[in-house]
């Protein structure tokens, strides 16, 4: 259930802080409010009158507006028209008025100190200035509640000082903020209250004042944490030289002097909250992004990835966070999925792009009887598989290439509790085999159920290293919401 009976107000001028671990129902209850999503129960009312459900349309008019952690702006509009997108403009002659349609508009980009001109398009401005663009959008529409999602995150420290400034002054002029973080420094210093959702219900309500960081995160977590389970754990060798290293790896703000070292057999989890740069680690792992500082090691040995094909001959395989738009080919068969890494197109036809059937099928029934990929038969369509056997066929698909390094981002998201063991199983195989794998979950629960080791990353660096009996979901979170200066602070 992703959300179950909550009950939440948010008063005229207030800036509300909401927040919560990945996966406590926050995105969901925003797209209720949107009319995205339909609750099965209950209503939404602003100023005592019922919100028609389900219309985004409806919400607008109520004077809700919402800025997600993807700007939703077109890059080659210009800033007024992305501020204009869905307003009815004034028209004359058949042509939009612009400079009439624009006054309003005009008027809120220097209510949020917009300083580039708003015919300059938005594929040239920084996020910070995307982030006014999307602020002043909704002031042009009167606004009553503005719904930030981790707005913060890809900002630089001025850039984040004005939009704190920015948010008090809306709060004084009577704009409600519903603020979405998981930045709990910035939550307590910015909110009047804060509401904390765990499993889809609302654990906890403070005023200002009320809870600290320590408090947050107990309720985030809740009381009752479990360790890991007591299961065999392979040993691994830890001495000699890594299989796979990073070496002061980074890319812009995202990740930041990362080094790290995975042995063979070994099953290292990457813990941290969303945006905290893990995925992008892996993609520059993977050859996908281009490195900007630090690099590779392959036994021993720097690593020059050319691109994602160069990582593969190298022994590298990805599984990607999303599965259906960046793993598969979602109109093509089962076969064709799990084969793609390793059949080659026919000798007898050079160059042209067919594969032959005949091995495709063998190869695949046999790794569909190897991972229990239930499915009709290897020529369906994957895109009709369950998505814990999508995720299945994802990893048979490099169990015939010459994998040393698996790296796997969120393994068990959106998979029944059965596919998740066998997920997890499949891992433990690989590893056993002497496969390195990296393993990026926001389920800390996974993490401490399936790593040998875990390294926890805030906001692009690696701010811990867990081992042994300190794996634990406790654990893993705190050093997910601590940087660097407060773990050093903490440990004194």
């Amino acid at each position: 259930m992703a959300l179950d009976g909550v009950d939440l107000d948010i008063m005229r001028g207030e800036v509300h802080g909401l927040v919560g671990a990945n996966g406590a129902g926050k995105s969901t209850l925003i797209r209720c409010l949107a009319g995205v999503t339909v609750a099965d129960r209950g209503t939404i009312r602003v100023a005592g009158e019922d919100l028609r459900p389900g219309s985004p349309r409806a919400a607008e008019r109520a004077g809700f507006a919402f800025i997600h952690q993807e700007l939703n702006l077109v890059p080659h509009f210009s800033v007024l028209e992305n501020m204009l997108l869905g307003v009815p403009k004034v028209t004359r002659l058949g042509l939009i008025d612009w400079k009439r349609s624009g006054a309003g508009a005009r008027l809120a980009a220097a209510k949020v100190g917009m300083r580039v001109p708003l015919d300059t398009r938005v594929s040239e401005l920084s996020i910070g200035e995307r982030w006014l663009v999307m602020i002043g959008k909704a002031l042009a529409r009167n606004a009553a509640l503005i719904a930030m999602d981790e707005p913060t995150a890809s900002l630089s420290a001025a850039e984040t000082d004005h939009l704190f400034a920015l948010i008090r002054d809306l709060s004084a002029s009577g704009v409600a903020i519903l603020y979405v973080s998981h930045r709990l420094d910035e939550v307590l210093d910015l909110s009047d209250r804060i509401t904390v959702l765990r499993d889809g219900a609302i654990v906890d309500r403070s005023e200002r004042g009320r809870l600290d960081k320590a408090g947050l995160i107990r309720a985030i977590v809740g009381h009752d944490v479990q360790t890991r389970e007591d299961r065999p754990r392979p040993r691994v060798t830890r001495t000699g030289t890594p299989l796979f290293s990073a070496r002061n790896v980074g890319r812009g703000h995202a990740v930041k002097d990362v080094s790290f070292d995975l042995w063979r057999g070994e099953i290292l989890g990457f813990g941290g909250l969303v945006g905290a740069g893990r995925t992008e680690t892996a993609r520059l792992a993977f050859g996908v992004d281009r490195l900007e500082r630090g690099h590779f090691e392959l036994e021993g040995a720097p690593l020059r990835i050319r691109d994602e094909a160069d990582a593969v001959k190298k022994g590298l395989a990805l599984v990607p966070e999303e599965r259906r738009s960046q793993g598969l080919m979602l109109d093509q068969s089962v076969a064709f999925n799990i084969t793609i890494a390793t059949l080659k197109p026919f000798e007898s036809i050079p160059g042209l792009p067919f594969l032959s059937s005949g091995k495709m099928r063998s190869a695949a029934n046999r790794l569909v009887k190897h991972l229990q990929i239930k499915t009709p038969g290897v020529g369906t369509r994957i895109a009709g598989l369950s998505g814990g056997n999508q995720q299945k066929a994802l990893i048979a698909r490099w169990l015939d290439t010459n994998m040393r390094v698996l790296i796997i981002d969120e393994p068990s998201r959106g998979v029944d509790i059965g596919a998740r063991e066998q997920i997890h199983d499949a891992i433990r195989d690989l590893a056993k085999t002497g496969v390195g794998v990296i393993l990026i979950s926001s389920d800390v629960e996974e993490l401490a159920l399936v790593a040998d080791r875990v390294i926890v990353l805030h906001e692009g660096r690696v701010t811990g290293e867990l081992t042994g009996a300190d794996i634990t979901e406790s654990r893993i979170v705190e050093l997910s919401y601590l940087d660097r200066a407060e773990l050093a602070g903490a440990q004194s």
